[in-house]
């Protein structure tokens, strides 16, 4: 009777073992970086059906730009109240907030406290400046994720009926 219990335990403990090894690699793997899933991971830019991400960059310290080429996929005209103020807001996962100043809308630089009218299907490049991205955490080369909230309302409607799109960007950091 003694034997099957021996066997038995010695048959687990030697499974213990092996599984112990093995997340002992699989932590030391993840301690040097082998497993760092944002280096597997593709870059991406994700919004709800209401506005398309047609391109994205996010730059390193000392640029401190942050680009996004966004197309109105509504199906009518879109107006963002208070642009530069409200309209548009960033933030990032890390304590420390991923701020930035938007600076140009299709080249030109919008007014402090203009309404924006986006028309239907307009592919738009916001440009923003003066970023934080050392004060989120980004560095060079490692993937980086900004939140992007845009607050509209349709055109033929009015500010009373505000609506709200959010999104994400989950780039590498150039």
């Amino acid at each position: 009777m003694f034997k099957r219990s021996q066997a038995a335990l010695e048959f687990l403990t030697t499974y213990a073992w092996a599984f112990l090894i093995i997340l002992i690699m699989i932590g030391a793997l993840a301690y040097f970086g082998i497993l760092n899933p944002s280096k597997i991971l593709p870059d991406r830019c994700t919004f709800g059906t209401e506005i398309s991400c047609v391109d994205y960059r996010i730059t390193a310290p000392g640029t401190d730009t942050f680009s996004l080429r966004l197309k109105n996929s509504i199906g009518e005209p879109i107006i963002i109240p208070a642009i530069v103020a409200s309209g548009i807001t960033l933030s990032s996962e890390s304590a420390t907030a991923y701020a930035c100043t938007l600076s140009t809308i299709d080249g030109s630089t919008p007014d402090e406290g203009a309404d924006y009218t986006w028309n239907t299907a307009d592919v738009v490049d916001f440009a923003f400046t003066d970023c934080t991205p050392s004060a989120a955490g980004f560095v060079q080369g490692d993937k980086g994720k900004v939140l992007i909230t845009i607050n509209y309302h349709l055109a033929k409607s009015s500010a009373t009926y505000k609506r709200e799109v959010s999104g994400e960007v989950f780039a590498t950091i150039t």
